[in-house]
């Protein structure tokens, strides 16, 4: 895995990507966990109502349950998991809180997350403990860019001590290389987090005699 041109990887770092264990999404999808994680602390100052949202490893719902509401009715989540069984429980928690109509759960492989439908659809995408699971941490950041609207933002986060501090500055190199600009650090107690805006095109002023054909 090459190491980001604006930071390296740490020094003999090797990459063991794995997927959590399905059965875990139970303890993280715990009520109990909001006594020392409010997840609206870090998502609420950035998606709005109506906003497309694509979450990524959503688990059995910790983040999923408030950002649908969030989007409220006219807004729509995506949530993308490589775990049948997560995917699974996390429809069922939608359904019985009548959430399913505003989150659509995807399947995808530990390779891809299979959203190229979703180019330059996305307003807010978020990816909250889990690029440091991906085998291709690159690549996944690559498609989360590629789905985001100009001026959509993506919010990445690592949980501390879990994940080193170098190792979460390469993975904001890689969302710098991917042409995205941070736009916020969010300061957390328990969460290395950071807020990246993928650029509006600035679009030259022309005068009318720009617009005349030539002779």
């Amino acid at each position: 895995m090459p190491g980001s041109q604006t930071f390296p990887l740490p020094k003999g770092y090797q990459h063991r990507g794995h997927a959590m264990p399905w059965w875990l999404g139970f303890v993280l999808a715990s009520p109990v966990r909001r006594l020392f994680e409010n997840p609206r602390k870090l998502l609420a100052p950035h998606v709005r109502a109506g906003d497309t949202v694509l979450e990524i490893g959503p688990g059995m719902g910790f983040h999923t349950m408030a950002l649908a509401d969030m989007v409220g009715s006219t807004g729509r989540v995506m949530a993308v998991d490589c775990q049948e069984r997560m995917v699974q429980h996390l429809e069922r928690r939608l359904m019985s809180r009548h959430l399913d109509d505003r989150v659509e759960s995807r399947l995808c492989n530990p390779n891809s997350l299979s959203v190229a439908d979703l180019a330059g659809r996305v307003d807010v995408a978020v990816a909250l403990h889990v690029i440091h699971e991906a085998p291709d941490p690159e690549r996944m950041i690559g498609e989360l860019a590629r789905t985001l609207r100009p001026g959509g933002r993506l919010i990445l986060s690592e949980p501390r001590g879990h994940v080193g501090r170098d190792l979460f500055l390469w993975e904001y190199g890689v969302c710098r290389e991917a042409g995205l600009v941070p736009s916020d650090w969010p300061r957390l107690a328990r969460q290395m987090a950071v807020v990246m805006t993928k650029p509006v095109p600035v679009v030259a002023d022309c005068g009318p005699g720009d617009l005349t054909p030539a002779a």
